[in-house]
Order: structure tokens, then sequence, then C-alpha cells
């Protein structure tokens, strides 16, 4: 299995939210996001699975950690609910780790087999979104983790005011397969509709 967590922060606070929202809309961001994504298996918090348009994404089987146990889903075939984070210790396959900050916490402080194996670290350069209110939801003690852990394997990738970079961790097998996935989809800047 090989773990791979990917978000989109804001640069120097690694704010990735305000309140229940991303307070910034960069359309390539997004697109960029299900490129990476199709076709492989997320996990998700409530709050950024109920972010997704329809509370899904079209294929991917996508895992809603939550600790309510009647939690609804809204495709029954495809999301399932998780209780417990140590039901992905023994994972079989690719699984990206798709937030929000609760979940990425939890993936890098419950020991070494949860730990992400690679990284797509996203970094929004420009201005926040004054007009949000709510408190500012950072991931701040995984950047920590990953400027300790990890190393950056990939060259940096501009574009729409986003710096993107791939990190892996010291010391792990990765699988090259997933690697070329990730940076291939990365690379493809391409402006069509993608599922």
């Amino acid at each position: 299995m090989t773990k791979i967590a990917i978000w989109c922060r804001h640069q120097g606070d690694n704010v990735i939210g305000i309140g229940p929202n991303i307070p910034w809309h960069i359309s390539s961001d997004f697109k960029r996001f299900r490129r990476i994504t199709e076709g492989q298996s997320l996990v998700a918090g409530e709050k950024t699975y109920e972010s997704f348009p329809n509370r899904t994404l079209p294929n991917r089987k996508i895992f809603v950690l939550s600790f309510n146990s009647d939690y609804e889903v809204s495709d029954k075939a495809n999301h399932f609910v998780v209780n417990d984070i140590k039901a992905f210790k023994d994972f079989e396959g690719n699984l990206f780790i798709a937030g929000g900050a609760g979940t990425y916490k939890a993936f890098f402080s419950n020991g070494a087999k949860l730990l992400p194996d690679i990284i797509v670290d996203s970094c929004y350069q420009g201005a926040l979104d004054v007009h949000l209110t709510g408190e500012k939801v950072d991931i701040t003690p995984c950047i920590d983790v990953m400027n300790k852990k990890f190393v950056k394997v990939s060259q940096d990738y501009d574009l729409d005011d986003i710096l993107t970079t791939v990190w892996v961790q010291k010391g792990a097998f990765v699988d090259q397969a997933a690697l070329k996935h990730i940076v291939k989809a990365i690379e493809d800047k391409k402006d069509e509709t993608v599922s």
C-alpha cells in the first residue's frame, strides 16, 4: 500500500480553510486534485466529503472517516464509513488522504504504519478571501513532520499562484508507478473537464 497525502495550504500560515470554506477559488487546483485522484481510493473527513459536489467524485472509492457510526454516505456502493483510522493500517492499494485537517493530523500522528509515503504539497501564494468568517484551520503539525521526515523529490510546479511539489518519506520504499502517476497528473495542465 502507498499512502498519499494531498493538500493545498496557504503559504506562510498553512491554512487550508476558514470555517467550512476553502479561502481561495482556483479552478486549476481542483482540476489537478481530480486528475491525481481519478480511479483511486480516497479517505476524507465528514466536512471534506460534504464539500465534494453532490457529496461524491465520480470514478473513486471514498472512505469517510467519522466518529458517527450512523453517518450516511451518498453512494453506498462506492462510499464507506470508517470509524477507526487504524482500519487503514493494512489497506490494499493506494490510498489518497484528501483532508480535512483532522484527517491529515490523524494520519501524521498515529505511528509509522499510517504516516503517508508521499505528499503532494500545493502551496497557495495569494491572498486569503477576506470575506469569509470563522476559525482558520491549519495543518502546521503536518508541515512540521513533512519538513523533518520527508524529502522533496520533484521540481516546483507553479500554476495560477499555486506552487506544487512532491515529497517522499525519507528511507521509505515508494511505489514508482504511484509516483509517476502523480507527477504526470501534475504536469498535465489541460483545461478540459475531468472526472
